[in-house]
Formats: C-alpha cells, sequence, structure tokens
C-alpha cells in the first residue's frame, strides 16, 4: 500500500464524530488503524488509491465507537455461556420450577450456577420455607443463584455443606449468613462478604476451567461489539482475567481497548492475588490494547440489600431495627492511604459507591489527597454515582472526579423496588440525578455493569438518559425524576468521548478525528431523526475497531 493513501476509507455517511470542532463529516479515511482525515468528499477523496478499500456508507449514521465505562468482562461471558439464566422479576416459584428441570438434566453432584434473582426477594428468601422449596428443586445438587446486583447469594443445603457453612457459623466481616427470623435456622441467603463463602467453595469444586475462563472473555468481547462497544473497563480485575485478555491481545484476538480495574483487597466472589501483590504483575499484563491502569475500591454493598451507607437511616425492619445506615468497608484514614499509594503508582481509582455517604466518604478522601498530591492527570471513579447529596454534586467537578453512571436503572424495575422497600419511595427515587451533575460540570460516563444488567445494551441506557422511563416499554407513561433528564447529544459524548476521558483513553479514542484510533460504528437509523422512545431500538449494522470489521449483522 502506498503510504500516501488510505487503507480504508468510509465515504456518504452521516457520520457523526463526538469532536466539538467537527460535530458531523460525511468521509473519513483510515491508514494503520487510524482516522488520517475526517470531512467531506473533498477532504478525503484523494486519499483514494487503487488498493483502497471503501465502505459506502449509503447516507447512513456512522459514530465513535462505544466505552463501557464499568462492566465485569468475565462474568459477563460465564453467564451467557455456561449458567441457568431466568428473569430478575422471577418469583420464588417460579425460580424452583427453572432450577428444578436444570437439575433434572445435571450429571450427578454437578454444581448448578444461575441467575439473576431481584433483591427485593431477599427477604422472602430468608426463610425455612423458601430454603425447602429451593432443596427440593434442586434434587441434591450444589446451586449457587446470584441477585441482580451481583452481590449476595442463594444457596442450597448442599453447597453450604460444602462451604462448611453450618447453623453456628459466624457472620463474615461485612457480611451477614441468612437465618429463618423464627427458628434460626440457615436459609441459604448469603449477604455481602458471605457470598465469597460458597463462591470460594464453587471455585475449589474446578467447575471453572482456565480453558472456560478464556472462552468467556472472548465471547464477551464478541457481545460487546455486537452492540457497538470498542473499549471497556473491566471493573474488577484478577490475574485470570487479565491473562485472558493479554492471550487475546498478543493473538490479535482483542477487538476493544480493555482498561482493567484491579481490586486493592481481595472481593468477596473472586479469588486470587489483590492490592499491592496484584498491582506488582501488571506490566506482564499490559498489551498494546490491555491497559491495566486502574484499581477497584468496594466501600459498600447495595441499598436493597441494606449493605450500601447512607446519610440517613434505612426503614426499621426485624433485624436491623430503627436508625441502621448501613457502613462503609474501609475508614476514611485506610482510602486515603490506598489513594496515595495508588497516585504514586500511576494507577487510577474506581470506588464502588452505591449509598450517599459511601459517595460523601470517597470525595472527603480524594480532597484530603489532593491537598497533599496538589493535581494530576489521573481520573478516579465513584461507580454507582446514583444517590448523592446535593452539596457532594459540585464537589466532583471541583476534584476532577468522573462519574460512572452504571448500571443506568430505570423506573420501575426490581432494583428500584427492593430501593424503595429499604428506603422508603420518596428518597428510593431520587436516583442518578444527572442533569445536576451536568449543570456542575462533573465528568459523565455511562456503562452496564454487565451481567448485573443482563445484556449489555448501551443503547437502552442512552434511551433512559434522555426519557427517564423504562426502556422495554413496562409500565407506560412512569418516569425516574423526569427533571434529570439530559438531551441526546449530551449522552452520547457520555458513551463516547467523555467515557474516553474518563478512562484514561480521551488522547486516543472516543471521537472521529485525526490521529485516533479508527473506532466506527454504522447504525441502522438516524438517531437524531428518531423519537426519543425510539432510541434503545437502535441496532449497530457493523463495528470497526482499529479500521477493521470486526462485527457485521446478519
Amino acid at each position: 500500500m502506498d503510504k500516501s493513501f488510505a487503507d480504508t476509507v468510509f465515504r456518504n455517511g452521516r457520520i457523526y464524530t463526538s469532536n466539538r470542532k467537527q460535530p458531523w463529516a460525511t468521509w473519513a479515511a483510515v491508514r494503520a488503524g487510524r482516522f488520517i482525515a475526517v470531512g467531506e468528499e473533498r477532504d478525503v477523496a484523494p486519499l483514494v488509491g487503487e488498493r483502497t478499500a471503501t465502505v459506502d456508507l449509503g447516507g447512513r449514521m456512522a459514530m465513535p465507537g462505544i466505552v463501557d465505562i464499568h462492566n465485569h468482562i468475565m462474568m459477563g461471558g460465564q453467564a451467557d455461556l455456561y449458567e441457568l439464566r431466568f428473569a430478575s422479576s422471577a418469583s420464588v416459584a417460579k425460580i424452583a420450577e427453572t432450577l428444578h428441570k436444570a437439575a433434572s438434566a445435571a450429571a450427578p453432584g454437578a454444581w448448578i450456577v444461575g441467575g439473576q434473582f431481584g433483591n427485593n426477594l431477599l427477604g422472602e428468601m430468608n426463610t425455612a420455607e423458601s430454603c425447602a422449596l429451593l432443596d427440593a428443586a434442586c434434587l441434591g445438587h450444589p446451586v449457587v443463584l446470584r441477585d441482580d446486583s451481583y452481590h449476595n447469594r442463594w444457596a442450597s443445603s448442599a453447597a453450604l455443606r460444602l462451604a462448611g457453612v453450618q447453623a453456628d457459623t459466624p457472620n463474615p466481616t461485612d457480611g451477614e449468613i441468612g437465618r429463618d427470623l423464627k427458628t434460626g435456622t440457615l436459609t441459604g441467603i448469603m449477604i455481602e462478604a458471605a457470598s465469597g463463602l460458597v463462591e470460594r467453595a464453587l471455585a475449589a469444586s474446578g467447575h471453572y476451567t482456565a480453558e472456560m475462563d478464556r472462552a468467556a472473555v472472548a465471547r464477551s468481547i464478541s457481545v460487546l461489539n455486537t452492540y457497538g462497544v470498542t473499549a471497556f473497563i473491566d471493573a474488577a480485575s484478577m490475574q485470570p482475567i487479565m491473562a485472558a485478555l493479554k492471550g487475546l491481545d498478543d493473538r490479535g484476538e482483542l477487538t476493544a481497548w480493555a482498561v482493567c480495574a484491579m481490586p486493592v483487597v481481595e472481593p468477596g466472589f473472586m479469588f486470587g492475588k489483590a492490592g499491592e501483590e496484584l498491582f506488582a504483575l501488571r506490566e506482564e499484563y499490559r498489551g498494546a490494547h490491555v491497559k491495566p491502569d486502574y484499581v477497584k475500591v468496594f466501600l459498600d454493598g447495595v441499598p436493597g440489600a441494606k449493605t450500601a451507607a447512607f446519610h440517613e437511616p434505612y426503614l426499621a425492619d426485624p433485624v436491623r431495627g430503627c436508625c441502621f445506615r448501613g457502613a462503609t468497608m474501609l475508614t476514611v484514614p485506610d482510602l486515603i492511604r490506598w489513594l496515595g499509594r495508588c497516585e504514586k503508582l500511576g494507577l487510577a481509582a474506581k470506588i464502588h459507591c452505591a449509598g450517599d455517604a459511601a459517595v460523601t466518604q470517597a470525595l472527603d478522601a480524594i480532597d484530603v489527597v489532593r491537598s497533599f498530591n496538589g493535581p494530576t492527570h489521573l481520573v478516579h471513579q465513584i461507580a454507582h454515582a446514583s444517590y448523592i447529596t446535593p452539596d457532594d454534586i459540585p464537589r466532583f467537578a471541583e476534584l476532577g472526579v468522573a462519574a460512572d453512571l452504571s448500571p443506568i436503572i430505570w423506573y420501575p424495575t426490581v432494583f428500584l423496588e427492593a430501593h424503595k422497600a429499604a428506603m422508603g419511595d420518596e428518597r428510593a427515587q431520587r436516583f442518578w440525578p444527572n442533569r445536576d451533575l451536568k449543570n456542575a460540570g462533573a465528568l459523565m460516563a455511562g456503562g452496564s455493569d454487565w451481567p448485573v444488567i443482563p445484556i449489555p445494551d448501551p443503547w437502552q441506557g442512552i434511551e433512559g438518559m434522555v426519557t427517564r422511563q423504562n426502556p422495554t416499554g413496562d409500565f407506560p407513561g412512569k418516569s425516574l425524576w423526569a427533571e434529570q433528564a439530559l438531551d441526546l447529544a449530551t449522552v452520547i459524548d457520555i458513551y463516547t468521548i467523555d467515557a474516553a476521558r474518563a478512562a484514561g483513553l480521551g488522547q486516543t479514542i472516543g471521537s472521529i478525528e485525526t490521529g485516533k484510533s479508527a473506532d466506527l460504528i454504522v447504525l441502522d437509523q438516524m438517531i437524531f431523526d428518531v423519537a426519543p422512545d425510539r432510541l434503545a431500538d437502535t441496532r449497530v449494522e457493523m463495528t470497526f475497531f482499529e479500521g477493521r470489521k470486526v462485527y457485521e449483522r446478519a
């Protein structure tokens, strides 16, 4: 190929660039995986040579590849390939029926792993009667079912035995073992860190092999490409995940930019090296497209299970009584020490904060670190920036902290119903103050939290942020805090250039402009011309990664 010509030219399109200096174009040229010209025919046509491949967009809309700021790449693939799936709206009886069918077909003694039950069912499941129903359905198999937050589990008695959990087993730190309120017997419910007891037994059984892990990651990348995703942050990257990503990259099979957030402590649901021990290995897993440049801090839990940390108390219940606010998993001094250490290593932090008190603590810690370290190019993120006190909203911009809007949850869902039961309707519905964050100048980034969200479809997220309604059409006419809706151009930026900046890749991806990676997707509709409630109907026709077509809709 003559180096004066393009490898590939896209022509005759309506190309939205996410570049404010040049929002629209009709032609774009690519050489060696980078855009070398973006504009009109007169700007790009001279770059077409005899061997230049041409993609005629035929008037269709194209835009930058989408950045998923928060997912769990291996678990998403495992759920898709190997696990029993049921809707989060399924009742306990329906879950038991589905499980019974799977157990009847399973090999003797085999584990059954599935999900994802609504965490609004935790109270109903935490009874001796529900435990008996689960055990009858599983036919003696060890079973672990995950809830829709992926923070809690429901395990059969066989699984509890393999995990060594008995009636007198004490609750682990930051976790709770479910017991019937009347009889005190085990129910199989495992909250937060207690989930790790059964997950560790599952891991020890060899249920998932290294080969299955690699296949799961490869499957996840393929699924993301179908939705137009060409970059992501894996939000809890243990060593096997980074190894699988690096292997794909070395073989030229990784078709997305992969940023890895390494846990500072071993999560309750994943096992292996963490913290300094894992950070020390990060350069072994760095690749052309694999960037182990973030750490992950789990600061609290989830509202539906009353494990998120709030300033105001949850509603009273028989277990916790009144005035319970939840708690964070790290003290402010510990969080400050971790952030300071990570900055010294050149690592940014993604901090899980589901409750407003956790958000405040994270911002306080970052504020202290800023006062000592001064400005930084690192972009720390607060993940699940959904419940935020008004006074904290301007602090995001003041401290240069990104709001990880993941997952995007609409009204009403089982998530929100569980929040209402835990906090009351009024507080629960002051959820995702997106417009307030935008008006305050905060950097916002969109994500899926797949497989917490069963499919990593950004178009559901895009519509929901614009309409504040459930994109599936459930509960028509209902909306969640409609005043917090955003315009479409802002939301597209949140899923492209702003997410790229939050991921530390703003100079490389996120917009269609000269010098950046040629990550481009072609859509089946002009999204700026359709009604807002049709945005979730958008389908990706083609996905290009570094100028190479990695997906085409059949």
